[in-house]
């Protein structure tokens, strides 16, 4: 039988620097939810590490990665399967997202803005709003620019290749995604430094 797995290299790199900042956000019960969980390498390795009572939910837009959420899933502690079929640019995914049998907590995006429209971001922060709870956050993990400009060669070189790519994707200005949640009824940002030039960006519902 094909294995359906699907693997990211980089997440071998950041899933122990991004568990560790995400730890904190847990909640005691209820579900995260995961917004663009890909290959589903990160749930796997943080999914165990939840509180007792506590499950993640993962989605994605994309079959393959479902499928490999299911595969790299199976059997493990805290991890609701199968994964949702979300995409932020749908006016209708809080919908399902809140047919979920348990409550949202928290909601999780790791890498996805920059990968994707800007209509993406808009469409994440609009559910969220919907789907959380008055102080209950949304982190997101990526490259960001901030004062208008890269913080490191490595990301304009990424950021060069992702516009190449698609000229609607590309790594955003902080400044715009702060606006983008005050305007969507989030506090201001949360700002946490990680390796590789990336950061963990946290707003609480208001």
């Amino acid at each position: 039988m094909a294995d359906a797995r699907l693997y990211a290299p980089a997440t071998a790199r950041n899933r122990d620097a991004i568990l560790e900042r995400l730890r904190p956000l847990f909640p005691d019960d209820g579900a995260v939810l995961e917004i663009a969980s890909g290959s589903g390498e990160h749930a796997w390795h943080f999914a165990p590490h939840l509180p007792p009572g506590t499950v993640w939910q993962c989605s994605d837009p994309g079959e393959a990665a479902r499928a490999s959420v299911a595969a790299w899933g199976a059997g493990v502690a805290n991890l609701m399967l199968p994964a949702l079929a979300l995409d932020t640019t749908d006016p209708a995914w809080p919908a399902t997202a809140r047919a979920m049998e348990q409550p949202i907590r928290l909601i999780v995006c790791i890498n996805m803005i920059h990968i994707a429209p800007w209509e993406a971001a808009e469409g994440l922060f609009a559910g969220a709003a919907t789907l959380l709870a008055p102080g209950r956050p949304i982190a997101l993990y990526g490259p960001y620019r901030q004062g208008g400009a890269h913080t490191a060669p490595s990301n304009a070189d990424f950021d060069a290749s992702l516009k190449a790519r698609d000229p609607r994707w590309g790594v955003r200005d902080l400044e715009a995604v702060a606006d983008l949640a005050a305007r969507s009824g989030f506090g201001p940002p949360d700002v946490h430094p990680m390796p590789a030039n990336n950061l963990t960006v946290v707003f609480r519902r208001l």
